[in-house]
């Protein structure tokens, strides 16, 4: 891991103490919000951005400084490959333009956005875990810091895909995701504890299928929450909701 900035968090307030650095691990392009102060080994959360967004979007943002300051976490974002400050493969840039195309022509988009956040997630777990072992190697963070991850859409995807095969994963918080078969696969494997939100009036997912995700997680300690509105209109308190959430199950 490589760190390549160090400054206060401009989002949030003077007195909040958010200490925001950006790094690499290889290719891979990050940010960690951590508190300005306090004990060592917070607990570290791992955050997921939306597709076709990248680790700077502003809810990502908004939640990552909200989980430092309210709950004393530290927070890692990376970006999918493709996204962000990483290039984008000619494959990828195909399936962005036929999505882009159906979107036009008043298509459903839903198989292709399945087919490519398939794609970018089984690309993004190796260097998920990568990035967790450079973090676990800080001297603030180390080995024994209980991990969570969160993330909506493509993070949701991708987080599926990493706590089916990752052990250090203690408990996830998911948003709204276009389900599919692979995906109720992977939430079969998992059995840490779940926080699962349903955007109950998103265009393109389906609550039969989100309510059947949250039956398809093999885990016994599971919620499952729905609120009005679309995947980009996730209510406050769901952050909050989330934030304890983290703290319930990683201290």
């Amino acid at each position: 891991m490589q760190f390549t900035s160090e400054q206060f968090a401009s989002q949030a307030s003077s007195n909040d103490g958010v200490v925001e650095r950006t790094f690499t691990v290889g290719d891979v392009t990050g940010i960690l919000w951590s508190p300005a102060s306090g004990p060592d080994g917070a607990p570290l959360l791992l955050s997921g951005h939306s597709g076709g967004m990248h680790k700077r979007a502003p809810g990502l943002v908004a939640a990552a400084l909200h989980a430092v300051t309210t709950g004393g976490f530290t927070v890692a974002a990376i970006d999918a490959p493709g996204n962000g400050d990483r290039p984008r493969a000619d494959r990828d840039q195909q399936w962005a333009e036929e999505i882009r195309r159906a979107r036009a022509a008043g298509e459903n988009i839903a198989p292709i956005v399945v087919d490519y956040n398939l794609s970018l997630a089984q690309r993004a777990v190796p260097e998920w875990q990568a990035t967790l072992d450079a973090l676990q190697a800080l001297p603030g963070i180390g080995a024994d810091t209980p991990v969570g991850y969160g993330g909506v859409t493509l993070g949701v995807t991708t987080g599926l895909l990493l706590a089916a095969v990752e052990p250090r994963i203690a408990a996830v918080s998911f948003g709204g995701v276009i389900v599919s078969d692979s995906l109720l696969e992977a939430a079969g494997k998992i059995t840490v504890p779940v926080e699962y939100r349903i955007p109950w009036d998103d265009e393109y997912i389906d609550r039969t299928a989100a309510i059947a995700l949250f039956d398809a997680f093999a885990s016994t300690d599971k919620t499952l929450h729905a609120h009005p509105g679309s995947h980009f209109q996730v209510p406050e308190h769901e952050r909050d909701g989330a934030t304890r959430f983290f703290t319930r199950h990683l201290g």
